[in-house]
């Protein structure tokens, strides 16, 4: 069965702000049982979380309402990552510092296990509950997943999101299904990410950075998804802080703009210059999409 895409009105951004406030609620609450019971019991309550999750999530589905039983199902598959976690914690696979460090050191067969898991239910709940939001846990963990088995931090994992970011792209162009916008929106995170971990120190850097947001928006323009105009434009504001604290302060580590050291006078007219120059470049840009719409 296909995929159902939500339509924004009041009643949609009124279940998913209750449904969102509901499985904040149930983390606040977990996080108050892990604080208070000890790991065996805290499995438990998680637990029960969990079942009383996705039963409201199953019981809404029975009844028609499918909008609504999406989104708690979505709370539902937190939740289950919440109740694995814990469940490693007790049986001594993971340790209280395991779950709160960064995952990609070293090779660790509870981790790969852990998002294994997480990604099965995230498949799974796509596919009997056609609720496209789920999709945004599985990019993320589908990440995780593949760094963490073919990388261990560093550029090596850069590398590594980069390539499953370009993967990401192609299999959100070839799809029509709702929950490719999560495809996309996975790909500009992870490329963009992947590319400032190289790219943030000098002018020249800078200057790249603001080519590929350049890039973004002709993705953005071909493809129709506005995820990628808005991580565009957000390159380019990046870039354009840069260069505005660069050139106001008389300093260049690239272009040879101004002069680096004490005593050089501080010019407050450079930063209103160039986001003037960045807001119309971007109106440009905007006025350019619409007229080839159009057309």
């Amino acid at each position: 069965m296909d995929e159902r895409k939500p339509v924004w009105t009041t009643a949609s951004f009124l279940i998913y702000a209750g449904g969102l406030v509901v499985l904040g609620a149930a983390l606040g609450a977990l996080g108050y049982l892990a604080a208070n019971f000890g790991k065996g019991a805290f499995a438990g309550w998680a637990a029960l979380v969990l079942v009383v999750l996705y039963g409201i999530a199953d019981r809404l589905k029975r009844r028609g309402h499918w909008l609504a039983a999406g989104i708690f199902v979505f709370a539902a598959v937190v939740a289950w990552a919440v109740f694995l976690a814990a469940l490693w914690v007790w049986f001594g696979w993971f340790s209280t510092h395991d779950v709160a460090q960064s995952p990609l050191h070293g090779f660790s067969f509870a981790r790969l296990s852990f998002e294994a898991l997480v990604l099965a239910a995230v498949f799974d709940d796509i596919r009997r509950f056609r609720f496209p939001f789920i999709a945004s846990i599985g990019i993320l963990f589908g990440w995780l997943f593949v760094a963490d088995l073919l990388s261990g931090g560093g550029s090596w994992t850069a590398i590594v999101t980069l390539v499953l970011g370009l993967a990401y792209l192609a299999a959100g162009s070839a799809s029509s299904r709702p929950s490719a916008f999560w495809l996309h929106f996975g790909a500009g995170v992870l490329i963009g990410g992947s590319l400032l971990y190289w790219w943030h120190s000098s002018d020249w850097n800078w200057a790249l950075v603001a080519v590929v947001a350049l890039v973004y928006i002709a993705i953005a323009d071909r493809t129709r998804r506005s995820s990628w105009a808005v991580f565009g434009a957000g390159g380019l504001l990046f870039a354009a802080s840069h260069f505005a604290d660069a050139w106001s302060h008389g300093s260049s580590s690239g272009f040879g703009v101004g002069i680096a050291g004490f005593g050089v006078p501080y010019h407050g007219w450079v930063p209103p210059l160039v986001f003037a120059f960045t807001g119309f470049l971007l109106v440009a840009l905007g006025v350019g999409s619409r007229h080839r719409r159009a057309h």
